[in-house]
């Protein structure tokens, strides 16, 4: 399955959660629910993934942790913000370039309309 295949799920399964629940949940309600339905869906999902990374001679085990890892190729960051900002954006670009993984989604739960939460980001390797 492809990234792109893996994060149109990842996009249905959000809509569904997101009506279901409405906003102003935690976060960590959202990403239960969605690893939960992602799992349902047969995908392999990672919550909470602590993710080493190298730098020069030093290997820093626990240097970040994402959201969710899905079937080793996409990574999610859920939010429950009033916006997205740069922040979050260079946040999960960097976990791309260090983990050399080609797509993330920040999903952010606080939108009334969910389409306008969720952004796709892409490492251009």
């Amino acid at each position: 399955m492809t990234e792109n295949e893996i994060s149109s799920i990842v996009f249905d399964v959000g809509m569904k959660i997101h009506r279901k629940l409405g906003v102003g949940l935690y976060e960590n309600v959202y990403e239960e629910c969605l690893a939960y339905e992602l799992k349902e869906r047969g995908l392999i999902v990672e919550r909470q993934k602590d993710i080493k990374i190298k730098y020069e001679n030093l290997i820093i085990e626990k240097a970040f942790r994402v959201d969710l890892l899905i079937e080793n190729k996409l990574i999610i960051e859920i939010k429950a913000v009033p916006e997205i900002n740069d922040y979050h954006f260079f946040q999960i670009l960097n976990y791309l370039r260090l983990t050399e993984l080609r797509l993330g989604m920040i999903l952010n739960f606080h939108s009334a309309l969910f389409k306008n939460g969720v952004k796709r980001v892409v490492n251009k390797l």
